[in-house]
């Protein structure tokens, strides 16, 4: 079971939407790793092969239930609240969802990575549209943290852990849809970052790759060097207990902390909306007895990227009005 209950409010419609998905449809299109045919008609997943998917309904035969939707196998087999199933079905926004209790696992489960396209020329067109540095995006290319995948052309961050193997990635959509969802079997210990050598004693969190790759850009408008700065993803919104001093830190920033202990300063980049105030408001108390924490929310618009794109913009607008003053047939008039 997992540990948090969320309490979302969606309509009708969109509930009808999630419950009209079936399963081997989403498969297809958001596990298709996950996916194998067993004769002509019927399929299985390559987690579970006992799990047989056939005319539009599905029965998972070692545990003796099934259902009818995706949404069903959501809930039933990967241990999603329905809110949540609700919410990656339909793109209906996007909450941090703590993992399902795997103390009784022997074995973390297999990470299904989305097949990769032959180039990220979507990738790149999606990502400098945020504002965000082309020099940096092809960096996260080059070490395998960001690809393009196929066959919907998606941006896929990777989180790799400390001997450089893949255990988290996280697809969002480069078409201007609300698409955004985890790859089976990602851990979220070692969510998406950027990380510097043992000589670095402070860390930046952000809520999204998104966020943290426009901190990126930012510190490399303003002449510092990104790669010398520890950059942490939570890979979506951190959601506190009402009851702050029952929270847990999340399962990211907490694994991190412990496998770098020279940390002193935590910088809290997270949202300016209500559950990024909730949210640092948490952590600052969570951690404040062991580090020093600075909160850091964008100053201008909801997040980090909407501050960057701000940023940009008027860098862009003085860097113009400049060359204009700077040019005679325009000084001149």
């Amino acid at each position: 079971m997992k540990t948090r209950t969320t309490y979302v409010n969606f309509s009708p419609e969109t509930i009808g939407q999630a419950r009209e998905i079936d399963l081997l449809t989403y498969l297809k299109i958001y596990e298709p790793d996950n996916l194998v045919r067993v004769t002509s008609n019927v399929y299985c997943t390559r987690e579970h092969d006992s799990l047989k998917i056939s005319n539009g309904k599905w029965y998972w035969w070692s545990r003796g239930f099934g259902g009818a939707s995706a949404l069903d196998y959501l809930i039933k087999v990967k241990d999603f609240h329905f809110a949540e199933a609700v919410q990656l079905l339909t793109g209906e926004g996007s909450i941090w969802a703590s993992p399902p209790n795997i103390a009784k696992e022997t074995e973390p489960k297999p990470l299904y990575l989305p097949k990769k396209h032959g180039s990220c020329s979507c990738v790149l067109w999606y990502l400098t549209g945020r504002g965000i540095d082309e020099t940096i995006i092809r960096n996260c290319i080059e070490a395998g943290i960001i690809y393009e995948s196929l066959p919907y052309h998606n941006v896929v961050f990777v989180g790799k852990d400390e001997k450089g193997e893949p255990r988290f990635a996280t697809c969002r959509s480069t078409a201007g849809s609300n698409f955004k969802r985890d790859a089976s079997g990602s851990d979220k210990r070692f969510s998406f970052r950027l990380v510097a050598d043992q000589s670095c004693t402070s860390l930046h969190l952000f809520e999204a790759a998104i966020d943290l790759l426009s901190y990126a850009t930012y510190l490399k408008h303003k002449n510092h060097d990104y790669r010398k700065e520890n950059l942490l993803s939570l890979a979506g919104v951190y959601q506190p207990k009402e009851d702050i001093q029952s929270s847990k830190v999340p399962v990211a920033l907490a694994e991190f902390l412990e496998k770098n202990p020279q940390i002193k300063t935590i910088f809290l980049h997270l949202d300016n909306d209500k559950a990024g105030r909730l949210s640092t408001k948490a952590l600052t108390e969570l951690l404040k007895n062991e580090y020093e924490i600075v909160d850091a929310p964008p100053p201008i618009g909801k997040d980090v990227n909407d501050f960057l794109v701000f940023y940009r913009s008027r860098y862009a607008k003085r860097l113009a009005e400049r060359a204009v003053r700077s040019t005679d047939i325009y000084s001149e008039r």
